[in-house]
């Protein structure tokens, strides 16, 4: 299970994204919670730093890392479930998911499995419109159950989901003969804990892990 290990969480979001690689959403309006239905979000957990590999901040560079990392485009290429809006706080208001990856159960069904026996995934929306275009990503990440319970979150899925990838990122990764290896530090104060406003009335730690990714 990730870990703040000896890092320090930060109480206050500083406001430079030359420093971070990324600007707190809520600074001009926006918020670490996408908008799953009218009244509730499920928890943005996740940020790839800007400060990543330039690669990585594209989307074809997303993909491309994300499957180092053990995650894939969806079954079939066929998209289960609604689309989910964020607001990053960078001047583009509610827009919706670029972005959604499942595990890989390689080398057997791949993301269809975990569409049918549930598993991990995420959301991911860039930050990069003309108030903070700062190129970072975005990651509302979960675990989800199977299709028999209709993909709900599994218990604790939020923080399991984002604690699988964290752990699979900062382990490293590789895919098509490229090493990436990431690091990461733990945040607070982004999120609130608990489990108001959230997406099935399951609670989260408030912890938001922001990433930085490097070639090997």
């Amino acid at each position: 299970m990730a870990s703040e290990s000896s890092q320090q969480a930060v109480l206050t979001p500083i406001n430079n994204s030359s420093l971070m690689g990324w600007i707190d959403p809520r600074l001009n309006g926006g918020r670490l919670l996408d908008f799953t239905t009218k009244r509730y979000g499920e928890p943005l957990n996740v940020i790839i730093s800007a400060l990543s590999d330039p690669f990585i901040l594209t989307e074809p560079g997303l993909h491309f890392y994300a499957k180092s990392i053990g995650f894939s485009e969806e079954c079939l290429g066929l998209h289960y479930g609604n689309l989910h809006d964020a607001d990053l706080g960078d001047g583009d208001k509610r827009k919706p998911e670029q972005y959604l990856a499942r595990q890989f159960y390689f080398p057997v069904w791949g993301t269809c499995w975990e569409s049918l026996a549930g598993g991990n995934h995420f959301r991911a929306w860039k930050q990069n419109g003309t108030r903070a275009n700062t190129g970072a990503w975005f990651l509302g990440v979960s675990k989800e159950e199977n299709s028999c319970r209709h993909h709900t979150i599994s218990p604790d899925g939020y923080n399991l989901g984002r604690n699988w990838l964290v752990d699979r990122a900062t382990s490293g990764g590789k895919w098509k003969g490229i090493k990436w290896k990431a690091t990461v530090e733990w945040r607070r104060g982004l999120l609130d804990p608990g489990k108001r406003g959230l997406n099935h009335g399951i609670a989260q730690d408030g912890r938001v892990a922001v990433l930085t990714v490097y070639r090997q």
